[in-house]
């Protein structure tokens, strides 16, 4: 089988998991073996809290993956850049920290090395207040640190990958039989929308008729599906025709669609391929080529470290130091904790004194705590 049979394999894999959540270990399998590792994940981390967890994962020993929930993500001097990384971009360790760096590390010494992996190729697939979504494909000895091939793979199967995601999570079902689908989505709160190559609606669920109804984000005309912005219109017609081609094409576009509801309220659509897999029983059942999800934007912002690092311009390192400083402590603690020379933690912390106006590690700790709570001035 050669890249592009592959690639077309995977991608409807990866769409069959937003129906069926159980496919997604074996999804991720699939995805570590084309991009060229060993494991691979769907995580969430809160860079706030250094918290987090696996939504799914492959390859890796379960009791290292505790321990890293445990202790080890308190030490991940990668998580912070993880999380504040462009969504959708491909990124390595080296792009966070200097290699040189981070194999000095105690995360790395104590919980990579034991393992054999070496680095992990990393894509943001969603942020929130204070963390983000993340699509992570572990490489071991054997494949060596990510190279511009991981790279090029991973661009092409992570668009897939987030909007797999983020059906999978507007549905919120375990599984969900494609055959049968549209009558088991009627209960959920997001507006569902079978529609086929043209924009005709061939079928929509309670929320669905509800939104057509009040026409105030998307109406039908003469059957067929319509937003109240031309240019989102032009954009979903382009889709729906995109996606009776099949599954490969629809990933580069609108990966989740902003819609402007007449009253200003933010809204956004996600679509789903009915081509292949198990999803076509669902197309064929209602001859309709994609599945539209809509459903009202949450209000995002900047998490606090983000807030922070734009404010004032830091760096990846100097906001490592600073956050450091205000979890871990003194120079010698953060000095160990992220595995670098104490000098190198004085020089950062200097810039970082100069650069936010600060002149103690006390000031720091106010000036992430103001950060952290509005209300706090």
């Amino acid at each position: 089988m050669d890249e592009s049979e592959r690639l077309s394999a995977l991608i409807g894999d990866i769409y069959d998991a937003a129906l069926d959540s159980s496919l997604w270990v074996g999804v991720l399998k699939k995805c570590a073996g084309f991009v060229g590792g060993v494991a691979a994940s769907l995580t969430f981390k809160d860079a706030s809290s250094r918290s987090g967890q696996y939504a799914f994962q492959f390859g890796l020993d379960p009791d290292y993956v505790q321990l890293y929930f445990d202790k080890y993500i308190r030490l991940d001097p990668l998580s912070t850049g993880q999380c504040f990384a462009s969504i959708e971009q491909p990124a390595a360790t080296a792009d966070h920290i200097p290699y040189d760096q981070f194999v000095k590390t105690r995360f790395f010494k104590e919980w990579a090395q034991p393992q054999g992996l070496v680095d992990a190729a990393t894509a943001v697939l969603e942020k929130s207040l204070t963390g983000a979504a993340l699509f992570l494909v572990f490489r071991h000895e054997r494949n060596g640190v990510v190279d511009d091939e991981a790279r090029r793979r991973m661009r092409l199967i992570v668009p897939h990958v987030r909007r797999a995601a983020l059906i999978g999570k507007v549905i919120e079902l375990k599984a969900a039989e494609a055959a049968t689908f549209a009558d088991t989505l009627d209960g959920i709160g997001a507006g569902m929308l079978l529609v086929d190559a043209t924009g005709r609606i061939v079928h929509a669920n309670r929320a669905g008729h509800a939104m057509l109804a009040k026409s105030d984000v998307l109406h039908a005309a003469d059957g067929r599906l319509v937003a109240n912005d031309p240019q989102t219109d032009r954009a979903l017609a382009d889709i729906f025709a995109t996606a009776g081609n099949g599954d490969a094409g629809i990933g580069i576009k609108g990966i989740a669609l902003p819609l402007h509801a007449r009253d200003g309220a933010r809204h956004v659509a996600h679509v789903l391929p009915l081509t292949s897999g198990a999803r076509r029983r669902a197309g064929a059942n209602y001859r309709a080529t994609v599945a539209l999800f809509v459903h009202r934007a949450a209000l995002e912002g900047p998490s606090p470290p983000e807030a922070i690092a734009n404010a004032f311009k830091l760096t990846p390192t100097e906001l490592r130091v600073l956050l450091a400083i205000v979890e871990v402590g003194g120079v010698p603690e953060v000095a160990e904790t992220l595995g670098i020379a104490e000098t190198t933690v004085k020089t950062h912390l200097r810039q970082t004194y100069q650069k936010t106006g600060t002149h103690r590690q006390a000031d720091l700790v106010k000036l992430v705590a103001a950060f952290s709570n509005p209300l706090l001035k």
